[in-house]
């Protein structure tokens, strides 16, 4: 019978002898520890723990045990089109969802993509997701997007977005703030709230709207910033002076800004949600991790969309290790110097993955380290028939260099098990398969087969660079403009 067959709701459950990364304030490592879940919450960290009689013990030696992850920025809507756009640029990524293929989803494609996106997250270790969902073109979608993050344990958060329509229109309207009230409102923090929404730049700042609605619901503001060709630094200098920068705020990519726009962020004390693998390849901007450690800018690690990248924080971590190093390097060969010493350490981006999104999303006091009386999200890597989860040696470095996915064996949240030997527990994965499949298929007879195979690498309208789908316009095929 395997350990979670055994594990009725409440029952105790500790991790054995595995090495622990805490993440606390210190960042202690026990080499070989215990971690002691009681009901929702961590009860005790250390060697040799004395547990309650009845207590479930999983055998965590020859691992490691660390916080749940967290993502502070992912499309999981876009999930149902895994892997599609490999190929794409940002430009063939705004013309697919934002001008003509998005605008077909309906409600329940929503769900299928949100639905198997929060399984991914959870297989992967990721106990809380940002859901940046942005195509929430009504409120049957918006309840869709919950519907699928409620069917899935793990802990999320909801920003609401439609990229079909200004957030001083959607923001504004009564049934948006209904559903607030119906969806939102009282679910503790399994799943929280931001508002996602771009900032354009257009002098008469027509976001202002959505901000004052944003501050009079408490909910946080994240926005992509400093993406090239889209949004820049007249949208943070507009979010300064009206006000609407604050602690809450979540700048994503923030890849191509200016000194004075960091300089903003850092002052008013937002945080930086860096993606990666989407910037080196998309064209947002070299990734700006050297840029917020220079300014002192908090940063929380996320993986953008499946349409394209990976989904999971190990890739994250990885690939930010290398695009800051990479340019530090290139940077001391332009002035005819070598780099000695790596500025950025491992153990700096395993805190971003963990408490660098707890801290972003105003939920440290809860989840992100290994501590007595924090909720239990936890995460235990072990793979005994993997050659490569031995030997630990530098336990930040296996984490951010070694381990992937297939080395998750077992995940809690909110002290349950959602994953355990390797096997995700409680998940019906056929329905999750089911729904995407009707997605899918139905998009195919939408597009048409031609259609389809070409938006792999669809064609660009000949338009302007400033002209982006972020000001919110439509695409006027036969003026080849665009209108408002």
């Amino acid at each position: 019978m395997s350990a979670t067959a055994a594990h009725e709701p409440g029952r105790p459950v500790v991790l054995r002898d595995g090495m622990v990364l805490t993440m606390d304030d210190h960042h202690t490592v026990h080499r070989a520890a215990d971690v002691l879940i009681v009901g929702e919450r961590i009860e005790a960290v250390g060697p040799a723990l004395a547990v309650p009689d009845g207590t479930l013990e999983i055998d965590a030696s020859g691992g490691i045990v660390m916080p749940g992850m967290v993502d502070t920025h992912r499309h999981l809507w876009q999930t149902a089109m895994r892997g599609y756009g490999a190929d794409w640029t940002l430009t063939q990524y705004f013309v697919w969802y934002y001008l003509e293929s998005g605008k077909r989803f309906r409600p329940e494609d929503v769900y299928a993509g949100n639905l198997l996106g929060a399984i991914e997250a959870l297989d992967a270790g990721v106990t809380t997701t940002v859901d940046w969902s942005h195509g929430l073109q009504t409120v049957d979608h918006a309840d869709a997007a919950v519907d699928a993050l409620e069917a899935i344990p793990g802990r999320f958060v909801l920003g609401y977005g439609n990229i079909q329509q200004g957030p001083w229109e959607w923001a504004t309207s009564p049934e948006f703030r209904d559903f607030v009230a119906r969806r939102i409102h009282g679910r503790g923090d399994m799943l929280g709230f931001q508002m996602a929404f771009d900032v354009t730049g257009d002098p008469a700042f027509p976001e202002r709207a959505a901000f004052e609605v944003a501050r009079e619901l408490g909910a946080p503001v994240t926005t992509h910033a400093g993406v090239w060709g889209a949004t820049n630094d007249d949208g943070i200098r507009l979010m300064h002076e009206n006000g609407f920068m604050t602690p809450q705020s979540v700048y994503v990519h923030a890849a191509t800004l200016t000194p004075d726009s960091y300089q903003r962020i850092a002052a008013t004390g937002g945080s930086v949600s860096v993606s990666t693998e989407s910037e080196q390849s998309a064209g947002q901007g070299y990734p700006p991790t050297w840029q917020l450690r220079r300014h002192g800018i908090p940063v929380s690690l996320s993986m953008d969309t499946s349409v394209w990248w990976s989904g999971d924080l190990f890739s994250a971590m990885r690939s930010t290790l290398g695009a800051d190093r990479s340019r530090e390097h290139m940077d001391a060969h332009g002035r005819n110097e070598t780099i000695t010493h790596c500025h950025l350490r491992a153990e700096q981006v395993v805190d971003w993955a963990t408490r660098g999104g707890s801290r972003t999303l105003g939920l440290d006091s809860a989840v992100g380290s290994l501590e007595a009386g924090k909720k239990a999200d936890v995460v235990l890597l072990k793979n005994d028939a993997s050659p490569v989860m031995f030997p630990i040696l530098n336990p930040y470095g296996h984490v951010a260099f070694q381990a992937q996915r297939g080395d998750v064996h077992t995940v809690l949240v909110n002290g349950r098990i959602v994953k355990s030997e390797n096997r995700l527990v409680g998940i019906d994965l056929a329905a999750a398969r089911r729904a995407v499949e009707g997605t899918v298929d139905y998009l195919r007879e939408q597009l048409g087969e031609e259609s389809w195979a070409a938006g792999m690498n669809p064609d660009i309208p000949a338009t302007k660079i400033q002209d982006n789908p972020y000001t919110y316009t439509e695409w006027d095929a036969r003026g080849a403009q665009w209108k408002e």
